[in-house]
């Protein structure tokens, strides 16, 4: 019998499973943008064995070899085609979460309304993660959570297995609820105890608020009435804030002190305006998010973000010198600031070295970022960079886990574009930037 109506007669429409087309091949880039998928593909590539079937699962998943892919509580399954046309029935197994897991975290999202809207609109913050750890509940896997099942035979993870796990990745980047559904509660039940146990609080909440209202004492109507005047009135909600103040001008009348710049003074007061408004418009939006806060800068991290704002050739000056910078510095920095904040900054100015299994995994990724065939450059690797030999060109590997690209300009390494998460998409980056 035919695999794929082998599989199709086990029931793939039944309740509580999803099935997605065959998605296209992909050629170059990540196969995970979104920070849940990337934690998806570090979970199956941290368990694999074998870096020789993770390179040619992801061979398999670009080439677009998978199937449709059908998820269920527990399991996803695909048939996956080799090169020689042979076809394999694949199946990833997760564990479920529990019943008595699942209302923990029910009411945990249930509490909170930044979750639900989250959800929603297809997201999954870090701190729903974090709230649903604390409560007990792992809904992203760990090391050892995917297990696999192939018709080839294989008892770790496969070339067919693995191409089912990166092709799970980029269904998990349109929603993931797709994560959810593995872990056992689909999207429909899912949001239907959520609108179940809203109702209930609601109706606990008025019945409390009656309670209440019988047990407190009754004021007579006339000194009620008499009263009216003397009440303060309720106060009115604030109006939204479309832009900041204008910032004060401080030129003229009074000399400032002595090593005051008057200009350097107004950009300050005008960036806190232009990060209050900010701050204001998401705590009075009607959905304002619930991520935690970022963390806090350090001053010479601070100088690179106020020199993005562009605040003028004295001013960059100033915030060069005070960072321990030259202007030229300063540049390369707010380049790397502006393709990824912190991250990209610490990706340009610090050198280090990755722990050996770090190390090891990222050089297998980065040796199947070229397809059979494709000219291969020859590298040379120092740290956490490798450099192509007698080139211009220069990947980088961030604590954050993603690749960086860089360029020679002017006698020195500058940031080339924004990291992936994949080698290939950087380096695709340099290579699209290099025809330009």
């Amino acid at each position: 019998m035919d695999l794929g109506q082998e599989y199709a007669d086990e029931g793939g429409s039944a309740a509580g499973e999803r099935t997605f087309d065959a998605l296209p091949a992909a050629r170059g880039g990540a196969f995970a943008r979104s920070w849940w998928g990337q934690a998806w593909l570090k979970a199956l590539e941290d368990t694999a064995l074998d870096g020789a079937q993770l390179k040619l699962g992801r061979r398999h998943a670009r080439a677009g070899a998978v199937g449709a892919v059908t998820v269920r509580p527990g399991r996803i399954t695909a048939v996956v085609q080799d090169r020689d046309h042979t076809r394999h029935r694949s199946d990833v197994l997760l564990p479920q979460v529990g019943a008595a897991d699942w209302d923990r975290f029910l009411d945990m999202v249930a509490d909170r309304a930044g979750h639900i809207a989250a959800l929603l609109d297809r997201d999954m913050p870090p701190v729903l993660v974090e709230d649903a750890a604390a409560a007990g509940i792992e809904l992203l896997p760990g090391i050892g959570d995917l297990e696999s099942e192939c018709s080839c035979g294989a008892w770790d993870h496969c070339a067919h297995s693995t191409a089912l796990c990166y092709q799970l990745a980029r269904l998990l980047d349109q929603d993931p609820f797709v994560l959810l559904l593995l872990r056992g509660r689909g999207e429909r039940e899912l949001l239907d105890e959520l609108q179940a146990r809203n109702a209930a609080r609601a109706e606990e909440a008025a019945g409390a608020d009656a309670a209440a209202e019988q047990l407190r004492p009754g004021v007579p109507a006339a000194e009620a009435y008499a009263a009216r005047d003397i009440l303060p009135p309720l106060p009115a909600a604030p109006p939204p804030v479309a832009a900041p103040g204008t910032p004060p001008v401080l030129g003229g009348g009074t000399p400032p002190a002595a090593g005051v710049a008057v200009d350097a003074l107004e950009f300050l007061i005008g960036d806190a305006a232009a990060r209050a408004q900010r701050l204001l418009a998401d705590v009075l939006s009607a959905w304002h998010p619930d991520d935690p806060p970022p963390p806090v800068l350090t001053p010479a991290q601070d100088a690179v973000r106020l020199a993005a704002g562009t605040p003028g050739e004295a001013i960059c000056a100033r915030l060069a010198a005070g960072s321990g910078r030259d202007a030229r510095g300063l540049a390369l920095a707010v380049r790397a600031w502006e393709l990824g904040g912190t991250a990209g900054l610490a990706v340009l100015e610090e050198d280090w070295t990755p722990a050996p299994g770090t190390l090891a995994r990222a050089t297998d990724r980065l040796a199947a970022a070229w397809e059979d065939g494709e000219p291969r450059p020859r590298l040379r690797a120092a740290g956490n960079r490798w450099t192509v030999v007698g080139g211009g060109a220069q990947l980088r590997y961030g604590r954050d886990g993603r690749w960086w690209p860089y360029r020679w300009e002017d006698g020195q390494w500058a940031p080339a574009g924004p990291a992936s998460d994949d080698p290939a998409g950087a380096w695709a980056g340099l290579t699209a930037e290099s025809a330009e």
